[in-house]
């Protein structure tokens, strides 16, 4: 005879936190059914089985980047309202390449939700490294403006290092003046200000509460705006970093070993689902234009360095592109510039 036990559970949508043991992601889930034990007497053991009204859970988290930094934007929004003084962000921007221009663009949209003040200056492709300092310079000097950027990458003929090297350190929002860079590498030590990309990919880990202590991360790419900064923030959180670049030997074989993949090499659909271990999470920094039909409106789409569909079907968290880690770039910017005018009121 089979004794039977039913737990039923209410029809009304509930939210049931879950955790993802193979790699420690907490996702919310929704479940909604019966719970069944039963026995039998010739097996003294017992067997749970669960029936969930809602779709099979694939236990799959897109992660929201979008989101997230809308959040993060609506916060900052909060604190920026309870300030003596209007956060100040200024960002120069030399020649006419489309996605910088096009973050130029979304940035001072979100200083305009935020509420911090924006100031742009748009300079043509053949500036000289002089042009560029005037500003930077006075910029230094504007107690209205407590950060300053200058978008990366810049024409071939200009020095960057001389021009980041000229913004004052205590408004480098973007984190790559070398008194920010230095620290960030250095063990035991916190910079002002951490680059905006990498602090986004971090962030965006924390607030999927995704494990990192322990964990085997691989960092796709070595460039100095996300490769290597990226890989600081792992290590600083004691996760074990291995960088994949252009010289790497088999990369495939590598980068499967990962339990969380940041994926920062600038090459479309580089990353294929053959590449990423069972439930590994992956960030997807890429943003490619690919020519998909020359007579479209458009004639291009937009990807990432990893192949999404494929990814989806073997990781347990990805984020897309676009509304991935390109709204918490500047999102992060906007945390930055936050904080460098309350260290500089603090100071007043």
């Amino acid at each position: 005879m089979m004794a039977s036990l039913m737990f039923t559970v209410s029809t009304s949508p509930l939210v049931h936190v879950h955790s993802n043991i193979r790699n420690s992601v907490v996702m919310p889930r929704r479940c909604i059914g019966e719970i069944r034990l039963h026995t039998t007497p010739s097996i003294r053991g017992c067997t749970l089985s669960i029936r969930c009204s809602s779709s099979p859970d694939t236990g799959f988290t897109r992660i929201d980047g979008k989101k997230e930094a809308k959040n993060i934007t609506d916060e900052i929004k909060i604190e920026v309202s309870r300030m003596d003084v209007v956060p100040g962000l200024a960002v120069i921007l030399v020649g006419d390449r489309e996605d910088s221009a096009s973050y130029v663009r979304n940035k001072k949209k979100a200083c305009e939700s935020a509420g911090i003040k924006s100031v742009d200056v748009c300079l043509p492709e053949d500036s000289s490294e002089e042009d560029v300092l005037k500003y930077i310079l006075s910029f230094n000097d504007d107690p209205s403006i407590h950060g300053i950027l200058v978008q990366l990458p810049l024409p071939s003929h200009l020095n960057e290092h001389n021009i980041l090297n000229a913004i004052k350190k205590e408004k480098d929002v973007d984190g790559f003046h070398p008194y920010n860079v230095g620290l960030l590498a250095k063990r035991g030590c916190e910079p002002d200000f951490v680059p905006c990309t990498p602090k986004g990919c971090i962030e965006l880990l924390h607030r999927y509460n995704v494990e990192i202590e322990g964990k085997r991360a691989v960092v796709i790419g070595r460039s100095n705006i996300v490769g290597m900064p990226v890989a600081h923030l792992l290590q600083n959180e004691d996760a074990t970093v291995t960088t994949i670049h252009s010289k790497t030997k088999n990369p495939e074989e590598i980068t499967r070993e990962a339990d969380i993949i940041i994926a920062a090499a600038g090459q479309p659909n580089m990353v294929r689902g053959s590449w990423i271990k069972p439930g590994a999470v992956v960030i997807d920094v890429g943003i490619n234009h690919i020519e998909v039909d020359p007579n479209a409106p458009s004639g291009s789409r937009l990807v990432g360095d990893v192949c999404y569909e494929e990814a989806c079907k073997v990781a347990s968290a990805v984020t897309p592109v676009p509304g991935g880690v390109g709204p918490m770039t500047i999102a992060m910017l906007l945390s930055n510039t936050l904080a460098s005018a309350k260290r500089i009121q603090e100071f007043l």
